[in-house]
């Protein structure tokens, strides 16, 4: 049984990892959120942490349904590669955010990572069609966590 569920267990703890190592670097800048100018629609800090754990769980499964393709003789390594890019790209953007408060590079940045949660979608798609729809709540975040990026930067650049 372990053996099934290894590769889960370790993609969500992957996943959960790079998100708490970036908020533990980015703890101390937080409370800017509540410092400066935000537009309509922002969600209150609480909600944070709660979406980011379903999506860090989401994005784990789902990079495990991608590993064990592998077993299928599927070529995992493209898309796996992109995924541990956007990881990345996810881990830089608070801290390029909250402790740089460099915004419009913040929003350049989630851009980036915006299209590569595209690219990994559409990678992972190929490869396993659920995979790649458990990403789709992390895409929808991350557009919305755009808007936020730029209008914060456009009402306090």
């Amino acid at each position: 049984m372990w053996k099934k569920i290894k590769p889960f267990v370790i993609g969500i703890a992957i996943a959960w990892a790079v998100g708490a190592l970036s908020a533990l670097l980015t703890r101390g800048n937080m409370g800017l959120y509540d410092e400066i100018a935000r537009p309509p629609l922002s969600p209150p800090m609480v909600l944070f942490p709660i979406v980011w754990g379903i999506l860090f769980t989401l994005m784990g499964v789902s990079s495990a349904m991608i590993w064990l393709e592998r077993e299928n003789g599927k070529d995992t390594g493209t898309a796996l590669r992109i995924y541990g890019l956007q990881l990345v790209v996810n881990f830089f953007w608070s801290i390029i955010f909250f402790n740089m408060r460099a915004f419009l590079f913040a929003f350049i940045w989630i851009m980036l990572l915006w299209a590569l949660i595209i690219v990994m979608i559409t990678l992972f798609r190929r490869l396993n069609k659920t995979a790649a729809y458990l990403q789709i709540p992390y895409l929808l975040w991350v557009t919305f966590a755009a808007y936020l990026t730029l209008m914060i930067f456009m009402m306090n650049g």
